[in-house]
């Protein structure tokens, strides 16, 4: 596996740099590199996003009519997202980013040439420790074939310029200059199951606790909100299971046949059936444990364990609710765990 300009593999990459690989790309590669179980995968830098834009600000400039809006103008940020993203969708990619792309995609997909993938925006103000830029850009699950994950790669710069990703840069007036794209491949996990943990509670801080949520299929209907997870409360030093919440899991997310994701009914015997064992419960305690000592700080990590019983990461985020409060006490341990208990945030990506 050869790293480019165009192409950095996760085993060569790291949170250093963040400013080619983005966010998710270099939390992805951090955690490869120290050795924390993630399905393999490259991400397309952002050279090749700043390559593809240049052509087209050639032709008719992007960046100052985005700078030129205010974030109030909802109307005039809507039509200019519109119009964006239209360009950006069936412009062709230079030859040699096209060339590259398909190249990572045959080295990925090697052993298993029909391997579905996970095509991922990860922005490079995303993710960062004082700020959460997580959600605004696009994800596509189940991406099948080399020429689809080349299209999503496109979607997936396209979708920098959706009406809440233009409106939180102006918001936060970030220049645009400073703005990019990355774009992640990686293998799809066919997971059993799926969630997000939070190694400091979600609610009051506490850092003595893991919370984890969970449901059965792909992670998409939790972090999407569109089903209640089972959570559990796990004591950070004892591995405690203090509090389980075994939700009606009505719904999961399967794999499309044709590439995509499906939304069906769950089965009965499965609706209220824990999507988590005990051992399960005890060994993501642990990976967390691993990730926050690597990170140093709380994190907000995405699991999945798939049909072999095999837990991944499929990202990891800081913790930014309590760090970014400005004067958030330290918390003490709750006397009723259920206070660590709340519902996931929607537009987890």
């Amino acid at each position: 596996m050869h790293s480019t300009e165009i192409i950095g593999w996760f085993a060569h990459v790291g949170l250093v740099d963040r400013p080619t690989v983005g966010g998710k790309g270099g939390s992805l590669g951090e955690m490869t590199r120290a050795g924390i179980p993630v399905p393999p995968g490259f991400v397309v830098r952002t050279a090749a996003f700043e390559r593809f834009l240049r052509a087209l600000e050639a032709e008719d400039a992007i960046r100052p009519k985005v700078e030129s809006l205010a974030e109030h103008e909802l109307e005039k940020i809507t039509a200019l997202s519109q119009q964006v993203r239209a360009r950006l969708e069936i412009a062709p990619l230079p030859d040699d980013v096209n060339a590259e792309i398909l190249a990572a995609y045959a080295e990925l997909c090697s052993s298993a040439p029909h391997s579905p993938l996970a095509v991922r925006s990860s922005a490079t103000t995303e993710d960062a420790a004082d700020a959460s830029f997580a959600g605004l850009q696009d994800t596509y699950l189940w991406v099948k074939g080399a020429e689809a994950a080349v299209r999503y790669v496109r979607s997936c710069w396209a979708s920098l310029y959706s009406v809440p990703s233009i409106a939180y840069r102006r918001r936060h007036a970030l220049p645009e200059e400073g703005v990019a794209m990355a774009v992640v491949v990686q293998q799809m996990v066919d997971a059993r199951s799926a969630g997000v943990m939070f190694t400091r509670s979600p609610l009051t801080g506490d850092r003595s606790v893991i919370t984890i949520e969970g449901a059965w299929g792909l992670g998409s209907a939790v972090v999407s909100g569109e089903v209640t997870p089972d959570r559990f409360v796990v004591a950070k030093i004892t591995g405690e299971i203090s509090v389980r919440e075994i939700s009606d899991k009505h719904i999961q997310h399967v794999p499309a046949t044709e590439g995509g994701v499906n939304q069906v009914e769950t089965p009965e015997d499965l609706r209220r059936a824990s999507c988590l064992n005990d051992e399960e419960i005890c060994a993501l305690r642990d990976i967390a444990r691993r990730v926050e000592r690597h990170y140093g700080r709380p994190q907000d990590i995405e699991w999945a364990i798939n049909r072999s019983g095999e837990i991944l990461l499929l990202q990891s985020r800081p913790e930014t609710v309590w760090s970014s409060k400005e004067r958030a006490p330290v918390a003490k341990p709750a006397e009723d765990p259920l206070q660590h208990v709340m519902k996931i945030f929607g537009g987890r990506r």
